[in-house]
């Protein structure tokens, strides 16, 4: 190892940002008695809500439990199909196995690397009971087709909103367009409660999720007389958020707007000094949108930079100790989901084997953004 890099220290791909506040909030949490959801869960459901302009929230365990509760609020079932991306995480396609739903997968657009349009009413059909949007990276979908598609052939509309907490496009709010969405609050998040999710909509759907997902029980327990007084309706789930994390979910969602403000500072000086480089695509950003910047994703295209993709997170880990990741595997390549796919996704598949996630969080400094930059550029043979 040389010098220069004993002297580095090792940079993560990503880091939450928490401080005093978030700390004060927990302990005020743990003395007041009261740590499983209630007052503060409710408060910072209220938080999201008033936000968003939404109808209702129900602050969950995770987003998958927030997906989860949207399918089985919607009666979203046994032989139903459902219309969803391949290139994203695999907790939709989960959640749609578990309750009797074949996903059906359908290619992204080549520039926001979104579900298209186009391509998601060409797989309508019959047994299609639902579409499931998910905002790559925090660069919203086309909020406007989506909800006129699902309007024109009656089908449930749900945003996978768990990357673009403050996005935007035509001037509607990611998360505020679909019959329901959700939201993750998961370590690597926008904001972060360790773990957690939210889901908002329309308020007979979010009545109906709030009911399945204290058990089917009738009543909060942080609001009734007395322990037992209470009826179980409907065979439920235990997802609710706890007072604990929605503490930390408080103070974080008070930061939202600086977060992301920050993160599109490092996003702005990366598209600066790295646009131009050889096969090496930075994101790119539609006319009217405001982006979330949970991910900065390049696409490195082999045929023309001087390394591929991996060689390049190689090295800028062994060489220069940055950290990277990759989002995704698209789902239909994963052993349980293999040979799901009946169409071709060409788009999902090319962007899978391209994308890097380069750093870009909060805490990071302008010189570690410089970092980066300047370590990219030495792979790529040039001078920053």
């Amino acid at each position: 190892m040389t010098t220069q890099i004993q002297n580095l220290q090792r940079m993560p791909w990503n880091q939450p940002s928490l401080g005093e506040e978030e700390i004060a909030e927990v302990v005020d949490t743990l003395r007041s008695g009261w740590l499983t959801h209630g007052p503060k869960a409710t408060r910072f459901e209220s938080a999201v809500r008033d936000e968003l302009g939404v109808q209702d929230a129900f602050a969950v365990s995770s987003c998958t439990a927030a997906l989860h509760l949207a399918l089985l609020a919607a009666g979203i079932g046994a032989g139903d199909e459902v219309i969803t991306p391949s290139l994203t995480f695999c907790a939709a396609a989960n959640v749609l196995r578990q309750v009797g739903v074949r996903p059906v997968f359908v290619d992204v657009e080549p520039a926001t690397y979104n579900l298209c349009p186009e391509q998601t009413a060409a797989a309508i059909t019959a047994a299609t009971k639902a579409i499931v949007v998910m905002h790559y990276g925090g660069h919203p979908c086309d909020l406007i087709a989506f909800r006129d598609l699902a309007d024109r052939y009656g089908l449930v509309l749900i945003e996978d909103a768990a990357h673009a907490l403050l996005a935007r496009r035509d001037g509607l709010r990611a998360g505020s367009v679909g019959d329901l969405a959700t939201f993750s609050f998961y370590a690597n998040k926008v904001i972060t409660t360790g773990e957690g999710g939210m889901l908002v909509g329309r308020p007979s759907l979010i009545e109906r999720a709030r009911l399945l997902g204290r058990h089917g029980i009738d009543a909060p327990v942080w609001q009734r007389r007395r322990s037992a007084d209470y009826e179980v309706t409907v065979p439920g789930l235990k997802y609710v958020m706890s007072d604990l994390a929605a503490a930390v979910g408080l103070r974080q969602w008070s930061k939202l707007a600086a977060f992301t403000a920050r993160r599109a500072e490092i996003a702005a000086a990366y598209t600066r000094a790295l646009s131009g480089l050889p096969g090496l695509a930075t994101p790119r950003v539609l006319p009217g949108v405001e982006h979330g910047w949970f991910l900065y994703s390049v696409f490195i295209d082999p045929e023309h930079a001087p390394l591929t993709r991996d060689q390049v997170a190689d090295r800028l880990h062994t060489e220069h100790l940055i950290a990277t990741s990759q989002h995704f595997r698209p789902v239909h390549t994963l052993q349980v989901y293999a040979g799901s796919a009946d169409r071709p996704l060409p788009v999902t598949e090319t962007a899978a084997v391209r994308q890097l996630s380069l750093p870009c969080y909060p805490a990071m400094t302008d010189q570690q953004a410089e970092r980066v930059i300047t370590a990219v550029h030495e792979l790529w043979g040039r001078r920053n």
